[in-house]
């Protein structure tokens, strides 16, 4: 057994995702051979990759068919996040990759998709920062409970920087943390637009895997000042069954869509998509109707990346700052973990397949 025979049975597997095999890929890596007994790493596209297990199993397949039976095999994981940022500019620079998580509406639990999302993407082992960018309706501090904590500074070569709370595993920053919670935010547009800029500039978020971004429902200014501000990886976009809110979940979609904004839509994910009583968990019941986002995710050829039921511990897990990734909720964690899979999957297949990251310029009166 050589190192050259260990490469020709690792060609013949697949990567699932990106149909090709590990070593055109550049996946394979530190093989050792000694007797009968051989090592290797694979190097993962993220952290959390939720195919290991299958491209585990195809390589011990491989390799015990192409070589011989009785070979022991020992596979290291590691990874590298993909990420095509090319941006010059000193912004998040130490960030992979930037999702935008979005709605064409409120009430459809954007923010209570936004901070499982992240909890799901860090679950896998990666790092993550949650921004809160809703300026006029801030949840993420409730939903994670730190209501009344302040974050501190650091000085950052000679600028302070505003430091991010961690909790359970991920840093977060939100409006909420900065101002009277009592007091309600009346800012006209460009003061929302500077708040979002530091949000971005002036806080230390360090190395991370994604920075999931909670945007406030709609389009409006501060999704342009983002898009311009940073380099968006994708934007997933929250949608509930009914009609009336898939077709916000469209304008969400087309706005995504129009000249000038370079941020693709890297796939829907349907909240709410029916009701499962905690005393009947294999019980459905579609009460806002049955797959109004998967219909919508195939007309507009984008991934489906889930559907999230409607059950009473993902409220109360928000309303007592334990989100429900954190909670024993069986039920609703394996549907977010398996969202935070095929978006992990999604972002992937984005960054080998579409162009490079840019900031977007917007023109819009």
């Amino acid at each position: 057994m050589t190192e050259n025979d260990v490469l020709k049975a690792l060609s013949t597997v697949e990567e699932p995702d990106f149909k090709k095999d590990l070593v055109t890929l550049d996946m394979v890596k530190d093989i050792a051979i000694e007797d009968n007994s051989v090592s290797f790493t694979v190097i993962l596209t993220t952290p959390a990759c939720p195919l290991k297990d299958l491209i585990k199993a195809r390589c011990f397949t491989a390799i015990h068919s192409m070589i011989n039976e009785e070979v022991e095999i020992k596979i290291n994981f590691t990874s590298r996040t993909t990420s095509l940022r090319t941006d010059k500019k000193d912004v998040l620079k130490d960030v992979k990759n930037i999702i935008a998580v979005v709605s064409g509406k409120g009430g459809v639990g954007k923010s209570t998709v936004a901070a499982n999302l992240a909890l799901a993407l860090a679950a896998g082992g990666a790092k993550v920062g949650l921004m809160d960018a809703d300026i006029y309706g801030p949840s993420v501090p409730i939903m994670f409970g730190i209501r009344g904590e302040r974050p501190k500074m650091r000085d950052v070569n000679g600028k302070g920087k505003i430091v991010p709370i961690d909790r359970y595993g991920i840093k977060v920053m939100s409006i909420g943390l900065l101002v009277d919670e009592k007091q309600a935010v009346v800012w006209r547009g460009p003061m929302v637009s500077s708040a979002v800029r530091q949000f971005v500039s002036d806080v230390d978020w360090g190395e991370l895997d994604y920075l999931v971004i909670d945007m406030p429902p709609g389009t409006g200014d501060i999704h342009l000042t983002i898009v311009q501000t940073v380099p968006v990886t994708g934007a997933i976009v929250v949608s509930t069954p009914q009609l009336v809110a898939l077709a916000d979940a469209k304008k969400g979609i087309t706005m995504f869509n129009q000249p000038g904004l370079k941020v693709p839509v890297i796939g829907l994910v349907e909240n709410m998509s029916y009701f499962t009583p905690k005393e009947l968990p294999d019980n459905k019941y579609y009460i806002f109707g049955k797959e109004g986002a998967k219909k919508l995710a195939s007309e507009f050829d984008i991934p489906f990346l889930g559907e999230i039921p409607l059950v009473q511990s993902i409220r109360e897990g928000g309303d007592i700052g334990i989100p429900v990734m954190i909670g024993d909720d069986e039920i609703s964690k394996k549907a977010f973990t398996h969202f935070g899979d095929n978006a992990i999957r999604a972002i992937s297949l984005r960054n080998a397949n579409l162009p490079v990251t840019e900031l977007s310029e917007v023109l819009v009166g």
